[in-house]
């Protein structure tokens, strides 16, 4: 049997979608292992999920950097230094510099909570109540230069109710997410789905 894909994620909260991922690759036959899971929050939750499933940590505070440059520069180092192969994105709240998207171009995924190219950004569950939507959803993407706007992998729906707050979508939503990122990851590390860079 091939060796599993060396997979780190990059976080910033309470790693919901960090826990769905780690019980998929916790399964013998899932082709990737998450092997480094990097946070720029000292205090989020997810790096409490990745200690007790055996994953090494790392926190990279960013404000402790001059630029965006730099502090994408030490995330760079450490993902080399663990030998990653792939990098997945789950509630990773930065902005990356166009250099480190071009060099891991093909190889970094995130998720985002509603069905691009609608409601990029932030607060996308209000702005899917306030357009009337019927459904919505959320994507896994390749990462680009332009924030949530790389080459979709997976994308899931759900209905939008009468009566919906952003909350109570929010909630539909992410038991999507825990669905949809780790048969997204599957499709890239088993090479399905690829972006192939100019």
């Amino acid at each position: 049997m091939s060796a599993k894909r060396k997979v780190g994620l990059l976080i910033s909260g309470r790693g919901s979608n960090l826990k769905s991922l780690i019980a998929a690759c916790a399964d013998p036959k899932f082709p990737a292992e998450i092997v480094l899971v990097i946070s720029n929050v000292t205090d989020a939750g997810g790096l409490a999920h990745a200690s007790n499933a055996g994953i090494a940590t790392k926190v990279i505070p960013h404000k402790t950097f001059p630029s965006r440059e730099a502090f994408d520069s030490e995330i760079d180092a450490a993902l080399n230094d663990a030998g990653i192969e792939i990098v997945c994105e789950a509630g990773f709240m930065r902005i990356h510099s166009e250099s480190f998207v071009r060099k891991w171009q093909g190889r970094i995924i995130n998720i985002h909570p509603s069905l691009l190219p609608r409601f990029k950004g932030t607060h996308v569950h209000e702005q899917a109540i306030a357009a009337c939507v019927k459904t919505s959803g959320c994507t896994v993407h390749f990462v680009a230069a332009e924030v949530d706007s790389g080459p979709i992998i997976a994308q899931s729906a759900v209905p939008v109710l009468k009566g919906d707050t952003p909350e109570t979508l929010a909630a539909r939503v992410l038991e999507e997410e825990h669905k949809l990122y780790p048969l997204a990851l599957r499709l890239v590390v088993e090479g399905r789905v690829r972006f192939d860079v100019p």
